[in-house]
């Protein structure tokens, strides 16, 4: 091509850029909310207790629980006080872990999360949703109530991650070179979700890649431009979601298992009872939730924890155009079992594993199992 004909004045970068926005660094970010001592050493002890719950070091369950996504600040904080009153009581038994995702992947298109879109209106305050964002986290960890969430895109840990005491990589993502970067260099465990197909081969080589060190470009707290050196995050483990079909099945966790000792990895296995698996009907979630613990009392030691999709009340809705006719704690992604189905969900499985013989021991004898 002759550059000649190109005309100098014609625009070659940015082009299909609309706009352009400086954020606060994550540095600013924490120093106008700051993350007290007492704060710290309950996230780090929260982060401890999983990795024990990964390794075999402790016998307990380990219950990821809470709203598909976070939308609303108040319903989060009631959701979370009711929840805390939980994680309390059964703590001999489960260690309860609050769902707080701010960010959700999409298929084609919709709302990316209170981070992305904290007024439901298509305005993308990010840094207003950042904001929000770190309130309800600092809230949780003063309340002493840890927080899960997704990491989706890999410049929001640098602002919120040392608030967060497990971390999933979604089904979309487990697949991706970048998530399993940022995954080796993040501080808390983390589990990787089967493909949406169902797939065991993306979540497997995502622990291995991910247990591994990286080199990969990034931010710093001063929001500059770094190549980050990971060390290898060691507490990886798969989440079973399902995919074309359920995978919490006895025969399909055991299938699992073997792929992960074929592959020299942990078999620790955490069970989904939403999305494919329920069938994508909230209803069916303690179904599920039945039947893996079933499969803990009847010996299997691979699955050390569940996940459940709950809000206040049950189901979904969509954002309404004026934004303001909104149904009171309910979901604006995934359908949710209520608040009450929650309760009684928990406290059952709590009684089940009663029942589990080596339970109660563990701890006191140093058996691992």
């Amino acid at each position: 091509m002759n550059n000649s004909l190109i005309s100098q004045s014609e625009p070659v970068d940015n082009i299909n850029i609309a706009s352009q926005q400086v954020l606060l660094t994550p540095r600013e970010l924490k120093q106008k909310m700051p993350l007290n001592e007492s704060g710290a050493d309950f996230v780090a002890a929260s982060r401890q207790t999983i990795a024990n719950i990964i390794q075999g070091k402790d016998s307990r369950i380990l219950a990821v629980v809470g709203p598909c996504s976070i939308h609303d600040i108040k319903s989060a904080k009631e959701y979370a006080l009711k929840l805390k009153a939980l994680h309390n009581q059964l703590e001999d038994r489960l260690f309860i872990v609050m769902r707080v995702y701010f960010e959700k992947p999409r298929t084609s298109v919709g709302w990316k999360g209170l981070i992305n879109d904290p007024h439901l209106n298509n305005s993308f305050d990010i840094e207003q949703g950042l904001t929000t964002a770190r309130e309800l986290l600092l809230w949780l960890a003063e309340l002493g109530l840890p927080a899960a969430t997704e990491m989706l895109d890999p410049i929001i840990p640098q602002y919120l991650s040392e608030l967060i005491s497990w971390t999933a990589i979604g089904a979309r993502t487990s697949e991706s070179q970048t998530h399993r970067e940022m995954a080796s260099g993040l501080s808390m465990p983390v589990g990787f979700k089967n493909n949406t197909s169902g797939s065991a081969g993306a979540a497997i080589n995502a622990m291995k890649a991910a247990s591994s060190s990286h080199s990969f470009l990034g931010i710093n707290q001063q929001g500059q431009v770094t190549l980050l050196n990971t060390k290898g995050n060691p507490n990886g483990h798969v989440i079973l979601r399902g995919g074309n079909e359920p995978n919490y099945h006895p025969e399909q966790v055991k299938a699992y298992q073997q792929r992960l000792t074929e592959s020299g990895l942990a078999d620790k296995i955490i069970i989904d009872c939403s999305h494919a698996n329920s069938g994508k009907d909230f209803r069916q979630q303690p179904r599920v939730l039945e039947s893996l613990l079933d499969q803990i009392v009847a010996g299997n030691t691979s699955i050390i924890g569940f996940m459940l999709e709950s809000h206040l009340n049950e189901g979904q809705q969509s954002i309404p155009e004026d934004g303001v006719t909104m149904q009171y704690g309910v979901s604006i992604t995934d359908g949710c079992i209520d608040w009450k189905t929650t309760e009684i969900s928990l406290t059952a499985a709590a009684d089940q594993l009663r029942d589990v013989k080596t339970h109660g021991q563990a701890l006191q004898n140093g058996v691992t199992f």
